[in-house]
């Protein structure tokens, strides 16, 4: 049997303090807080992904390690941009456009849709029914 991958289902992270974790996730990114799931908070990611947090003594500081998310366009990614800088005053991470260190430790990076290396995201639903199109 070959195994073909469809994609990440989930992404896993630690922090220490779940309820500010929360907040933070949902101030920057507006995830959707699911009742049930893995970990002590879980988070919609789109339509087949998730985000789960798990609450650990001590966090430990991400290197290269990261997760990536995808927002619509470069609007919002500004957007992402200037919440992290402004409001959190969080440094990003060059030479990217939006990459970070959470306020637990875990590193992010953030993308848009029409970001040159997510041709091959065109035939997911989530990006046709968004109406992305690339030039």
């Amino acid at each position: 049997m070959s195994v073909h991958v469809y994609g990440c289902n989930h992404i896993a992270i630690e922090v220490d303090d779940v309820e500010r974790a929360v907040a933070f996730y949902q101030d920057v990114f507006n995830l959707e807080k699911m009742d049930e799931g893995e970990g002590d908070a879980f988070f919609r990611l789109g339509d087949h992904q998730f985000l789960a947090m798990f609450k650990v003594d001590r966090v430990q500081t991400a290197g290269v390690r990261h997760f990536g998310l995808m927002v619509r366009d470069r609007a919002q990614l500004n957007a992402v941009r200037e919440k992290l800088t402004k409001k959190y005053g969080i440094e990003l991470i060059p030479p990217f456009r939006c990459d970070f260190r959470d306020p637990f430790g875990n590193r992010v990076q953030v993308v848009d849709l029409h970001d040159e290396s997510m041709v091959w995201l065109l035939p997911y639903r989530e990006v046709q029914d968004a109406g992305i199109t690339f030039d």
